[in-house]
């Protein structure tokens, strides 16, 4: 049994250890924000944090996670970043066929709470592991500069 904080509330889970995080997130928890795309850890479209680090679900094993507190996409807008994050989404309008935003958003997060202002250079490197089929990177990167402004300005980064 692996126990783990997910989005605020302690769980367990009966799932094998080796059972990757996305699949307890995804069958076994019901979480289903997070989503499946290439099922290596190479295209970021199931990505979560774990103690506030963007890590691929698919490729962590949920023994990985045990004593950490795991957030979702479905939790990630109750906090003052990711809230930021997902305004600028919808401001810049994103989000073309949407199946990547959610790991997208995940890393832009992620990225944002380490570093409230970003070069070009500093999203690019958070962002890299993150693909969008729709190729919609240039308003992910104007989404994540608008989002550390909008923080900026509530004098929070």
């Amino acid at each position: 049994m692996t126990r783990f904080i997910l989005n605020g509330q302690k769980v367990n889970t009966a799932m094998p250890e080796d059972t990757p995080l996305l699949w307890v997130l995804r069958d076994g928890l019901e979480l289903t924000g997070t989503k499946f795309g290439c099922g290596m850890g190479l295209c970021g479209a199931c990505t979560v944090h774990v103690d506030g680090v963007a890590v691929k679900s698919c490729s962590t094993p949920v023994s990985a996670v045990a004593d950490k507190h795991v957030t979702t996409i479905e939790q990630i807008g109750r906090n003052r970043v990711g809230a930021a994050v997902q305004a600028a989404w919808q401001k810049l309008d994103v989000v073309q066929c949407g199946y990547c935003q959610s790991g997208q958003i995940m890393a832009a997060t992620a990225l944002l709470a380490k570093t409230p202002r970003p070069s070009d250079a500093d999203i690019d490197a958070a962002m890299a592991g993150n693909l969008c089929r729709c190729a919609t990177y240039v308003r992910i990167r104007a989404a994540i500069h608008e989002a550390a402004k909008s923080l900026a300005g509530r004098g929070v980064a």
